[in-house]
């Protein structure tokens, strides 16, 4: 299988940031971008919406 890894258009340039893939059967697939041959996490179609939605409601935002 011939995955395409992207960045976000938000990513920076220092190459600090997660790559994201669409797999196959709506599986998505999650990688630390300096380390692409390392371990992905993979996550299923209600998992990655749940995270997604988790992200923009702030639920992993650090506390002070």
């Amino acid at each position: 299988m011939n995955t395409e890894w992207f960045k976000s258009s938000y990513s920076t340039q220092t190459g600090e940031c997660v790559e994201v893939a669409f797999l196959d059967h709506g599986m998505v697939g999650m990688r630390d971008s300096k380390n692409p041959n390392g371990p992905a996490l993979v996550f299923t179609p209600g998992e990655w919406d749940a995270f997604t939605a988790g992200v923009t409601d702030g639920e992993f935002d650090r506390r002070a």
